[in-house]
């Protein structure tokens, strides 16, 4: 197999990894968010794995366009943030569903975001295209900041 083959298959099954293994710990999660008290706007629970997995593929094609540019400081810099908010990301909905941290974990979010936002900025400095990649995901984590923060006020 071809080397950037593989690092696009590797690309691409982290962030799809990070979201299952991250999913099966939340497993019967989308019954208790459906007894909260939801704010407008609120989609139905089949509509988050299948958001999140097209955010998943987007953000992991995003890295393997980064990944396979040269190897630079800039590009390190992009890639460790890029795995430190897969990190922060991975523990939200343990704190949100598994926790019932409502408001703990909108502050979570907002470190999310900001995280995010940062590496969006150097995945764009280094590719254009990645950095559109990862726009989704920033205005996604916004409208998922609107829902946590009104659950929050809610319940």
């Amino acid at each position: 197999m071809k080397k950037k083959t593989k690092t696009l298959l590797t690309a691409l099954a982290v962030p799809l990894g990070v979201g299952a293994v991250s999913g099966f710990l939340t497993q019967g999660s989308m019954d208790t968010f459906e007894k909260l008290k939801q704010p407008p706007l609120t989609p139905p629970g089949w509509v988050f794995p299948v958001v999140w997995t097209g955010l998943f593929a987007m953000m992991g094609t995003a890295s393997y366009l980064v990944a396979i540019s040269p190897k630079t400081e800039k590009r390190n810099r992009a890639l460790f943030l890029y795995g430190v908010q897969l990190a922060v990301n991975f523990l939200w909905p343990v704190f949100f569903f598994n926790a019932g941290w409502y408001f703990f974990a909108f502050v979570w979010l907002v470190l999310l975001w900001y995280l995010v936002y940062l590496c969006t900025k150097g995945f764009s400095d280094i590719s254009r295209n990645a950095g559109y990649l990862m726009i989704p995901y920033l205005v996604w984590l916004t409208f998922a900041g609107y829902l946590n923060f009104f659950i929050f006020l809610l319940n």
